[in-house]
C-alpha cells in the first residue's frame, strides 16, 4: 500500500515515516458494494477496517448508532479486546476499505507501537452497546 494513501487517515497521518511504512507494507485492500456487511454484530472479528471512502452504518440490536465516512476506523474492538463483534456495518455507498488482519496488528506492537498505542486508544472513544 502507498503510504500517502494511508497518511490520509487521521489515526495514521502523524506516525513517523518509519512506523507509516511499517504499517503501510502490512495493509490490504478492499472494495466493498452498496449494502455490503462488513461486520456482523456477535460474529468473531478478525480485521481492522480504516475507511478510505464511501460511507457505512453502525447498528446495534438493528438501531443505528452513527455514520462512517472517509478516515473512521472500525473493528477494532473486536479484534483488539472482546473478540466479537459488538456491532454489525454495513456499506450505505461503493466503499474502498484498508485492511488489518488480526496478525498485522501485533507485527504493529513491534514495528510500529505508535500506531498501535492509537489503535488501543481509540477503544477507549467507542460507546459501548450495554451487556446484553
Amino acid at each position: 500500500m502507498e503510504v500517502q494513501r494511508l497518511a490520509a487517515i487521521p489515526l495514521f497521518a502523524t506516525l513517523p515515516d518509519q512506523e507509516l511504512a511499517a504499517v503501510a507494507s502490512c495493509a490490504g485492500e478492499q472494495e466493498v458494494d452498496a449494502g455490503a456487511m462488513l461486520v456482523r454484530e456477535g460474529e468473531f472479528g478478525h480485521c481492522i477496517y480504516a475507511v478510505e471512502s464511501g460511507a457505512a452504518d453502525v447498528t446495534h440490536d438493528g438501531e443505528k448508532l452513527r455514520s462512517l465516512g472517509p478516515g473512521d476506523v472500525i473493528g477494532e474492538v473486536a479484534v483488539l479486546v472482546a473478540g466479537r463483534r459488538s456491532a454489525s456495518v454495513v456499506a450505505t455507498t461503493p466503499m474502498r476499505l484498508i485492511t488489518f488482519f488480526k496478525r498485522d496488528v501485533w507485527a504493529m506492537e513491534d514495528e510500529a507501537p505508535e500506531a498501535a498505542r492509537r489503535l488501543r486508544e481509540l477503544i477507549g472513544t467507542r460507546t459501548m452497546p450495554a451487556a446484553q
